[in-house]
């Protein structure tokens, strides 16, 4: 159940999560060398022994165990691997390619998306500071594309993907740690299937790698699951409207982090698009904070 209150142990669990989402362009920059497929397979791969330590420590391996004998549940848990994946590989081949800025713009957005997405497929009534926080929004796209002569498409892939993989995951009657390690349970025989075939080929980075790319590619496990479970642990113990905010600060950290440390351009289509995009957020914030206000008063 969605807690009332926020928790100070949920808002240093969730802080946490997003700090650490925040400085993961960072790593992944490291891996910049290595192709995107490798590094997804990777993080599939590793994220499993951390997310089934957590399982078995807190004793809901039973939650797992009846999820695998339940077809509707694998079905949907297939599709929230699937989108995942995408996200995944979407991200890290952004960062490698110099288009932190690209991922940065593309989870601003998110929010936005999934009120949009909650308005269209769940018929639920936008008030009228969201539907000017989205007419900005996508304004804001439409400038890049004129500006670019091509759609932003990592921005709206990223965008897109997490925010289908939010929307199915609601529908997914289990917990969200058991359902992380469900979704890479899931994933795990295509990126065995992947890695061995690079092996094969002698074109893998993990058996006949550096081992810095050995080290790297461990550790791949620990960013993808660790934060992950931090912040569905966190979230838990926070409102919905302190969660609405405390997202920006991943975006934000990826933002500066383009900016001042990989060096990307930020020409004068992404001054004028970025702003009208972080006004938006304003406007939705605003919309967010008002909502538990009027209940009140109701």
């Amino acid at each position: 159940m969605q807690a009332n209150e926020d928790s100070p142990r949920g808002f240093v669990l969730a802080t946490t999560a997003y700090l650490m989402w925040g400085v993961l362009p960072l790593y992944m920059k490291a891996l910049a060398h290595i192709p995107p497929a490798e590094v997804v397979a990777h993080r599939v791969l590793w994220s499993i022994p951390i997310a089934g330590l957590v399982l078995w420590a807190t004793r809901r391996t039973s939650d797992l165990k009846l999820a695998l004998r339940n077809p509707r549940m694998l079905g949907m848990a297939m599709i929230t691997a699937a989108l995942i994946s995408v996200n995944w590989g979407i991200y890290v081949w952004s960062i490698a390619a110099g288009h932190a800025l690209d991922a940065a713009l593309g989870y601003y957005i998110n929010p936005l998306f999934s009120v949009f997405l909650g308005a269209v497929l769940l018929g639920e009534r936008l008030n009228r500071l969201q539907l000017v926080a989205i007419a900005l929004a996508a304004a804001a796209v439409l400038i890049l594309t004129f500006a670019s002569g091509q759609v932003p498409a990592v921005a709206l892939g990223l965008t897109a993907s997490w925010g289908a993989y939010a929307f199915f995951k609601k529908a997914l009657p289990i917990g969200p740690n058991q359902g992380f390690l469900l979704e890479v349970l899931i994933l795990l025989a295509p990126a065995l299937a992947y890695l061995g075939w690079l092996a094969m080929q002698g074109e893998g980075h993990f058996i006949g790698g550096t081992r810095r790319d050995v080290w790297l590619l461990l550790g791949c496990g620990a960013v993808t699951a660790v934060p992950l479970l931090i912040y569905a642990n966190g979230a838990k113990l926070l409102r919905l409207s302190t969660i609405g905010i405390l997202q920006y600060i991943a975006p934000t950290m990826i933002f500066l982090t383009a900016v001042l440390v990989f060096g990307e351009e930020f020409d004068m289509a992404r001054r004028v698009a970025f702003p009208m995009i972080w006004l938006a957020l304003v406007l939705y914030t605003g919309s967010m904070l008002r909502r538990p206000k009027r209940r009140k008063a109701a």
